[in-house]
């Protein structure tokens, strides 16, 4: 794990010009050791924003990475303007946190990238990183 909590800058990656929704961050590198505890993989995580002035239904949208673990919204609506976090691990949903509940890491600290699909299957983010170093923790998409 790495210890900076710097984020790995650049150019973002096209968002879709139609998407009211899309990848903010990623946090891939949870602090400390990869020990798998559930607090661990809770801190690793994908936020997704609304850039809109009003609520969308994510509700069978998808988030994926390249190995594809899949993420599937259940019934949902992110508010106008808001954002979730998308957790690895286990817990307690809520408006601003969803939780995949996976017993190991989805997000490779050297390098991965995540997909948005909306419930017809059409992509509406990408966000991908690169960091084989392992310096840091985060990529702002």
């Amino acid at each position: 794990m790495a210890a900076g909590m710097a984020g790995v800058l650049g150019a973002a990656p096209a968002q879709a010009a139609t998407s009211p929704v899309v990848i903010h961050e990623i946090y891939y590198n949870s602090p400390g050791s990869d020990h798998g505890s559930n607090s661990s993989l809770n801190a690793e995580w994908v936020q997704l924003h609304n850039r809109t002035s009003h609520a969308v239904t994510l509700t069978g949208w998808t988030l994926r990475d390249r190995a594809n673990h899949v993420y599937r919204f259940g019934s949902y609506r992110l508010k106008a303007g808001g954002s979730v976090k998308i957790h690895t691990g286990k817990g307690s949903n809520t408006q601003a946190n969803r939780y995949w509940g996976h017993s190991w890491y989805i997000w490779n600290n050297t390098g991965d990238g995540a997909t948005v699909k909306n419930a017809s299957g059409v992509v509406k983010s990408r966000c991908s990183y690169s960091d084989s170093s392992e310096r840091h923790s985060y990529k702002i998409c």
